[in-house]
């Protein structure tokens, strides 16, 4: 049983998964720790669908690739990455990418393998569960707070997972997706999806599962001041 320092410094984003499936006692398990996380005010703004059915997984992704495949770019309820990237955030995503591409040997011309991995979040990377996460169109209306509640909401469950040897990957991916997401799975109007997690059990046989990009000094994120 790991402890909540080695949860938070082993855990890594797994990119292929077994084909086995996630208990639903297990995702219950995970839920409802994560329900422990705390909110502003208490609102508890996440909205949660489970899905482990195949076929309206394989839906969604099917309707996320042929968005994509007609030139869209994105079509979403909140904007996630930086509008204008500049540095250091700009060299890290670029650190990030080179080394993950490096790593499975595939050059930076070859635009057909490196859409084909994009391509793999929306067929969630072969796990059989993904947790989508929702919240109130109202909580984001002119605010942001709930958008920092459900980021710790996401965290709990990646960490809360690691007690059940279950492995996650967060998905920014279907954030820039996010209606279509909402249109297949068919939430109320008043819902906006803010990303998903997959989750389940890694393949540790395949090389793209050892990428961990490096994390920075703490000297370079921190300022103490005593």
């Amino acid at each position: 049983m790991p402890t909540v320092l080695e949860a938070l410094e082993n855990r890594s984003s797994k990119r292929a998964f077994l084909d086995k499936p996630l208990t639903k006692e297990t995702q219950e398990k995970i839920l409802q720790a994560a329900s422990h996380t705390p909110s502003g005010a208490n609102m508890q703004p996440w909205i949660t669908y489970a899905i482990s059915n195949k076929e309206l997984l394989k839906k969604v992704g099917d309707a996320i690739i042929e968005t994509m495949d007609k030139g869209v770019e994105h079509d979403q309820f909140i904007q996630y990455y930086p509008v204008k990237w500049v540095n250091p955030y700009k060299k890290r995503r670029v650190i990030t990418g080179a080394g993950l591409y490096k790593l499975m040997e595939v050059d930076r011309k070859d635009n057909e393998t490196r859409l084909q991995m994009w391509h793999d979040n929306f067929r969630w990377f072969g796990a059989s569960t993904v947790f989508f996460v929702f919240t109130d169109k109202a909580n984001i209306d002119g605010a942001q707070g709930a958008l920092i509640d459900c980021g710790a909401y996401m965290q709990s469950i990646m960490l809360a997972a690691q007690e059940f040897g279950v492995d996650t990957c967060p998905q920014g991916s279907t954030t820039e997706f996010g209606k279509i997401v909402a249109r297949e799975l068919d939430v109320p109007d008043n819902l906006a999806l803010l990303y998903s997690i997959v989750l389940g059990y890694a393949d540790k046989d395949a090389k793209i599962n050892s990428y961990q990009p490096a994390r920075v000094k703490l000297q370079e994120s921190v300022t103490f001041i005593d």
